[in-house]
């Protein structure tokens, strides 16, 4: 048990002990920094409500005395307190106790409870530093690096006298140190920094000539964060939106994803911004099934969509009642109602229209010579393809028609599992379906059919990261058709042998209830209509998305600006093009969130709570499958999720992190990644059987598996972290497991 009185310097003087300042100030006079002498009243004088021996450590030190709060909560690297607890200055004798009892209290104060709140901070401890008061002649606070910016440039500011007017908002700062007085605080804010590791808020007082140091702390603001899972208690998941963006987005990326996904139930997003990763909010989902008595109903309806919830997660409900949680979703109503008799009006008309448009609007963009050209191109043109051709297409991406789950049911009740999988495929006959495009793209482009840039004009934007506009896409870079004619298999026997499948289980359903076939037929053709249909839409949305790649990489040259713009959202971009440069200032901290983001390996499929994305990478027990901050879910010990794909087949498994692996698997492999999309669907030809962390019946890899007839498990959570290269597994696309053989 440490002492109720510490010295300043003391060895003893940790956080737990004098809170977060006083451990700060203890670490500087240690280091020989010029620190004001004083001594710490620790927190266990707090809890004990005891001032034993202050009045004599007071007369040993001499007044007037400045009493500062120290609570264990403050001065953090990620959280600084800043201005939540009290400073008492010019103490005497008479006002020591008083100064002391006000900052105890002030650690109880609203305005402290809230900021503790807002944080998740659940408790916190006070402690008081009193030191000997600096009669400033100037006094300020130096920045050992730009706070706006994050640029590893000092920032000064100054008054006259005490410093507490400017720490509070209350005077402006002042030019008032001479060259050489900068010179010698810029050196021992050198060494606070290199003291800290970290860049550092310095107070400071000039008195009689000489710098004393009242105060360090890291400077939170440097740090970005972008994590939604803060702002409340919800259930978050990436079930098909991770195939979709499966990477860290860049913020004008995210600021374009907001457009198509800004709807709210009241306060609460339906999607969010997870360290940089795009997550829907399943407690806004079943909100609405709550309030008219089907959540469950709607969680199973929506697994389509967003995968399954682990079993022993809870949903938690949002903080409204059942008629606020009404009344929320009537008002914000009208704009998917709007978009979705759009879409049914209008779809096929932009679809068709779109590439001619998308292209030419390629075009202007190259033509723009001057920031002011570019930004009347996008008041003119660009602004109606991101805000309403972009949420038509995304609504006609969203669509489900035709009633495929209900369809499998029946066939399933009809012919059985493995045919009913069967007859569910051949959509790509006719129209073709997109996501198959570039596969069969490729095929046709190595049997001399097409030319390169045929390919590139058709199936150019599709990629892995597609959605990302930081992201090259292939038509931009010659080297990739190249690459992935080197590692195509034979998609044309594969869709041969799957539509010779499809033809039997056909004759085998006529055969067995030929009245019903007529009706299945029509069902089967509807669905089929809807998925190419579908298919589409995101395949033009994707288009559109380039298009908003070349704007900001035009505004980049123009600006003489380079990728900074892709840090900045896309409001920011456009009032840089109208010169306002200075918003260049915060791309800085926003790359380094970027970069630090990506650094990480891929968040659970499903969050509850609050999640910090760094600890959860830095924990040895972290989970891939699932992230519960209210309940201690067991882990599954098996490998299962959606059946995506019939059938049955074992193999050596190959475990990729990246597409740009690919050229690592083998012919005959199982493909085992985190999540798939359309850039993965040349390696799908070498495939034996795929394995996915993130997926639903909907998503892409179930989708061209299934037109391939290679087996699926998608979903799985845990499949990553449970199986290694080189394992011998089976694989069930049918039943949903994948079992370790060897």
């Amino acid at each position: 048990m440490f002492p109720l009185i510490l010295p300043l310097d003391d060895s003893a003087a940790s956080l737990a002990a004098v809170g977060g300042k006083g451990a700060s100030l203890a670490r500087l006079t240690r280091a020989g920094l010029p620190v004001p002498a004083g001594f710490h009243l620790t927190t266990r004088a707090y809890r004990e409500r005891s001032m034993e021996g202050v009045l004599e450590a007071f007369r040993a030190l001499g007044g007037p005395v400045a009493v500062r709060s120290s609570a264990t909560a403050e001065d953090l690297p990620d959280l600084s307190f800043a201005g939540q607890h009290d400073t008492v200055l010019n103490v005497d004798e008479s006002g020591l106790f008083d100064a002391v009892l006000r900052c105890w209290d002030s650690l109880r104060s609203e305005r402290a409870v809230a900021y503790r709140a807002r944080n998740g901070i659940e408790s916190a401890e006070m402690a008081v530093v009193v030191q000997r008061m600096v009669p400033a002649d100037v006094s300020g606070v130096l920045f050992t690096a730009d706070p706006v910016t994050g640029r590893p440039e000092p920032v000064i500011n100054a008054v006259r006298g005490l410093g507490e007017a400017l720490v509070s908002g209350e005077a402006d700062p002042e030019e008032l140190l001479s060259a050489e007085q900068k010179a010698s605080l810029l050196a021992l804010g050198t060494r606070i920094e290199a003291l800290f590791g970290m860049p550092m808020d310095v107070e400071w007082a000039l008195a009689g000539g000489e710098f004393q140091i009242l105060q360090a702390r890291p400077i939170t603001s440097l740090r970005v964060e972008w994590n939604d899972s803060l702002d409340g208690d919800y259930l978050w998941s990436n079930g098909n939106v991770g195939e979709a963006i499966p990477e860290v987005m860049t913020p004008v990326t995210w600021s374009l994803v907001r457009v198509l996904s800004s709807a709210a139930i009241g306060p609460h997003r339906i999607s969010g911004n997870i360290g940089g990763r795009f997550y829907l909010n399943i407690s806004t989902y079943s909100a609405l099934g709550t309030a008219i008595g089907k959540a469950d109903e709607m969680l199973r309806a929506g697994e389509e969509t967003f995968g399954r919830i682990p079993a022993g997660v809870t949903v938690p409900p949002l903080p409204m009642s059942r008629l606020a949680i009404l009344g929320a979703v009537l008002r914000g109503a009208g704009g998917p109602l709007k978009q979705q008799i759009l879409y049914r009006t209008r779809l096929p008309r932009l679809v068709r229209d779109n590439p001619g448009r998308c292209a030419a609007a390629r075009e202007a963009i190259a033509g723009c010579s001057s920031p002011a050209a570019l930004l009347d191109l996008w008041r003119r043109d660009l602004d109606q393809l991101l805000r309403f051709v972009c949420p038509i297409l995304d609504a006609g991406a969203r669509m489900i028609a035709g009633g495929p789950a209900a369809l499998r049911r029946r066939l399933v009740a009809l012919v059985g599992e493995e045919d009913a999988a069967t007859l569910l495929t051949g959509f790509h006959d006719g129209a073709g379906l997109a996501s198959l495009g570039p596969l069969v793209g490729l095929a046709r482009l190595r049997s001399g059919e097409i030319d390169r840039d045929t390919f590139a004009r058709t199936w150019g934007h599709r990629s892995a990261n597609e959605f990302e506009i930081h992201a090259p896409r292939p038509a931009e870079d010659p080297e990739w058709i190249s690459r992935q004619l080197a590692t195509l298999a034979d998609p044309e026997s594969l869709l041969a042998r799957q539509a010779s499948l499809r033809a039997q289980a056909w004759d085998r359903l006529v055969a067995k209830d030929p009245a019903a076939a007529p009706k299945i037929r029509e069902q089967l053709d509807r669905v089929g209509a809807g998925a190419r249909a579908r298919e589409q839409a995101r395949s033009e949305m994707v288009r559109a998305f380039w298009v908003m790649r070349a704007f900001v990489l035009r505004a980049g040259e123009l600006t003489s600006s380079g990728d900074d713009l892709f840090f900045l959202p896309i409001d920011d971009v456009l009032r840089v093009l109208g010169g306002e440069t200075s918003l260049l200032d915060r791309v800085h901290a926003q790359r380094t969130a970027y970069q630090r983001y990506r650094a990480l390996p891929p968040y659970p499929a499903v969050i509850r709570g609050r999640f910090d994305p760094e600890s959860w990478a830095a924990s040895p027990d972290r989970r891939a499958d699932l992230y519960d901050a209210a309940a201690d879910v067991p882990m599954p010990s098996d490998v299962t999720g959606f059946p995506g794909s019939a059938g049955v087949v074992e193999g050596v498994a190959r475990v990729l992190a990246r597409v740009e692996d690919g050229e690592s698997l083998l012919e005959g492999e199982i493909l085992v990644t985190t999540v798939t999309n359309i850039g993965w669907t040349p390696l799908f030809t070498r495939a034996a059987a795929v394995v996915t962390d993130v997926g639903a019946p909907l998503s892409h890899a179930a989708i061209v598996a299934r037109e391939l007839g290679i087996p699926a498990v998608v979903g799985c959570g845990n499949a990553t972290t449970r199986i290694t290269t080189g394992d011998v597994v089976q694989v069930d696309g049918a039943r949903g497991t994948v079992k370790r053989v060897r």
